[in-house]
């Protein structure tokens, strides 16, 4: 993650990051001082050099996930974020989640590959908790959050864990999401409808509820619908959120990125 100078001013191919106020509920997300804006210092570019997997995380992944001992727990999914807990676990989100059974190699066609059959269960969501000493062992009810409505679904990105109210001692988690609603081409993965935010309580990861913070179904143009999320960073009293809108979906040169800010403890409001 770069530091907040740079996050601040990151682009997109050709889209300018734009520093948004969005008023959520009795959350004010300010826009950043005149000093922060675009047209301060120069930015320093960063390049990705190098890059390694680590075997030890793909290992312990591969053997829950290929586990045949129970039915109902996660084996594979995608839109992958997680957030270390206050405990030392890690709480690991995933989009669309594959549960049920997989079964051992060879597969169908005789390659040496686990496999599942066409009746493994599909969920718009899930979570799974690592063990602070690195061993996956639970897999929340799922769907963690439940659809919003027919043809709608929510996927979880970034998280973070805050105050429940600035200047509290409890503590929970923040988890944003992307509702999406079924649609035609180019939206073969959802028409992009709002951002929200769910908060988990601790240590037992209770879903407690579930906020609307951006509602972008009146934006008439979905390639021009803002969603945040993408991920977040604290600095200071403030969480930074970063998002952007879905212009490539749409053939546009480049999708735009955003910025927003609200105050530590308030991201659920």
């Amino acid at each position: 993650m770069p530091d907040d100078a740079r996050a601040r001013r990151r682009r997109t191919g050709a889209g300018l990051g734009v520093l948004l106020a969005l008023v959520c509920a009795a959350v004010l997300l300010t826009a950043l001082p005149d000093h922060d804006r675009e047209g301060g210092g120069a930015c320093t570019a960063r390049t990705l050099r190098s890059w390694s997997a680590d075997a030890r995380l793909t290992g312990e992944f591969a053997r829950y996930g290929d586990d045949a001992s129970r039915v109902d727990d996660w084996t594979g999914g995608d839109g992958t974020h997680s957030v270390r807990l206050p405990d030392g676990r890690v709480l690991w989100l995933f989009s669309d989640t594959y549960l049920g059974q997989v079964h051992g190699p060879p597969n169908p066609v005789g390659e040496s590959y686990a496999w599942r059959d066409t009746s493994a269960p599909l969920v718009r969501n899930s979570a799974v908790v690592m063990s602070k000493d690195g061993r996956l062992e639970t897999t929340l009810p799922t769907p963690v959050f439940p659809d919003p409505g027919p043809g709608r679904w929510r996927w979880p990105v970034a998280a973070r864990v805050e105050p429940r109210s600035p200047g509290s001692s409890e503590q929970v988690v923040r988890v944003l999401l992307w509702t999406r609603t079924a649609g035609q081409a180019p939206w073969i993965y959802g028409v992009p409808t709002s951002t929200e935010v769910a908060t988990l309580s601790l240590p037992d990861l209770r879903l407690e509820g579930i906020t609307t913070v951006l509602d972008q179904s009146f934006v008439a143009d979905p390639s021009r619908r803002v969603l945040f999320g993408t991920s977040t960073v604290d600095a200071g009293a403030w969480t930074y959120v970063f998002g952007g809108d879905d212009g490539q979906a749409a053939s546009r040169p480049a999708s735009q990125a955003y910025v927003a800010r609200v105050p530590r403890g308030k991201l659920g409001q």
